[in-house]
């Protein structure tokens, strides 16, 4: 007698559907390094996957502290708030994981850690959704930075369990092209709501708090259906505490010249991703009256990122040192434009403040790539975990000290923070320059 087969639901058979197009297999080797009990429920994690990372992408995109927050700030009375977004969210996601990664590490089943996260980072967006109509000026700062600060901390729970997750329920040829999938996906969005504020046919405040509850639903949504994937226990020994392994291993600052290299050039470099906001303040007074400003903002920096990173991805597989060194000089030559344009009063261009930032977004993905690819290529497997703790530790306190240039910028205003940020962009290239080759 036949064993009975197996029957699937509609939703199963959809996920089957997506996953076989997207994955377009062509070997047999479709369950490499996950359980092998998991194999038959790959095409389910694999669209969950697709599904939860769209979500959280494009969310992510919808609130964006370097554009949207920014604008929110300078609109409604808190400019001198908006140096202090990049640097919280950017820290605030990255010194936590130092402190947390044990305790995730010590949960059987860490999908439910990324669902808090995702979940925490919609309760954020939706209550700066109130707070944007209830509040403005100093109040509606201080609320801003509070929140972000804690959606930070819960975007550093998604990000220290995401890679064990992904890891243990899609294989590893098809993890790349989930991810890759999920980010064209929420590219996609994230042209067509710029493209809606660019119009300038809504209302100027109401078409981005419509876009921060949206964030907020697209974030829980993401929570709930990320714990529908099917994962097996993982272990809970083993693991090491990050700032433990940080501070046993900073002879290897004063031993290793090649990662005091690369620390001193990605630190220089953080610049490409603090300008923004200071950039849009340069055409604040403008943008109250026009959202669409905002809009040509917004879709300059996505189309950016999606025409840059897959050119910086094959150019860091050659060289991710001449990678960093080509963003260094496009961040500069970006940066030193945007000053001059300011000096000279050109700014009221609409198109020119978009062009400066489409060009500065392009170095940023180069920064972003470039610096991933080499921190890898230059650690063999033993020190690379001490490596990414040493940099990603440090890079996390200069990320909290670069908050004093809104101070600067409140005292001298923003172009003088943008040419500080030229200058830092043109030093990276000396560092970059003296770094070796990694992929020879």
């Amino acid at each position: 007698m036949s064993a009975p087969q197996k029957t699937e639901s509609l939703g199963e058979s959809a996920a089957r559907t997506a996953y076989d197009l997207l994955t377009a297999e062509d070997d047999g080797r479709v369950c490499r390094d996950i359980p092998e009990q998991l194999c038959d429920e790959q095409p389910r994690n694999f669209t969950t996957h697709v599904l939860s990372l769209s979500l959280t992408k494009t969310a992510d995109a919808l609130l964006n502290p370097k554009l949207i927050l920014s604008w929110i700030l300078t609109t409604l009375g808190a400019s001198s708030f908006v140096g202090l977004l990049v640097p919280i969210r950017e820290a605030g996601a990255l010194l936590p994981q130092l402190f947390i990664a044990g305790r995730i590490r010590n949960l059987p089943l860490r999908k439910y850690a990324w669902a808090l996260g995702s979940g925490l980072q919609g309760i954020c967006a939706a209550a700066m959704a109130l707070a944007t109509v209830s509040l403005e000026g100093a109040a509606l700062g201080w609320t801003i930075i509070s929140l972000l600060i804690l959606l930070a901390l819960s975007r550093s729970i998604c990000s220290v369990s995401y890679k064990d997750v992904l890891g243990k329920t899609v294989g590893k040829t098809r993890r790349g092209t989930a991810t890759g999938s999920a980010a064209t996906v929420a590219a996609a969005m994230t042209i067509g709501y710029a493209a809606l504020i660019a119009s300038g046919l809504f209302d100027k405040i109401s078409i981005v708090i419509t876009g921060l509850f949206l964030a907020a639903l697209f974030w829980l949504t993401a929570g709930i259906l990320f714990t529908s994937l099917r994962e097996t226990a993982g272990a809970t020994e083993g693991g090491a505490n990050p700032v433990k392994v940080a501070r046993e291993n900073l002879r290897y600052l004063v031993d290793d010249r090649e990662l005091r290299l690369f620390i001193i050039t990605r630190s220089l470099l953080v610049s490409t991703a603090l300008a923004p906001p200071f950039m849009l303040a340069l055409k604040a007074e403008s943008m109250q009256n026009n959202i669409s400003g905002l809009g040509w903002l917004l879709l300059a920096s996505s189309i950016a990122s999606l025409l840059s990173s897959y050119i910086w991805g094959r150019l860091s597989d050659r060289s991710s040192r001449k990678v960093l060194l080509l963003s260094g000089l496009g961040g500069g030559v970006s940066l030193t434009l945007t000053v001059i344009a300011a000096q000279l009063n050109w700014l009221s261009l609409t198109w020119l403040l978009p062009v400066l930032l489409f060009s500065l977004m392009i170095a940023y993905g180069g920064v972003r790539l470039g610096r991933s690819v080499h921190l890898v290529d230059i650690a063999d497997q033993d020190k690379r975990a001490i490596y990414t703790a040493l940099s990603n530790t440090i890079i996390g306190i200069i990320l909290l000290l670069t908050s004093l240039f809104s101070i600067v910028a409140s005292l001298y205003g923003e172009a003088v923070v943008l040419a500080v940020f030229a200058l830092m962009s043109y030093a990276s290239m000396a560092s970059a320059y003296l770094m070796r080759e990694a992929q020879a």
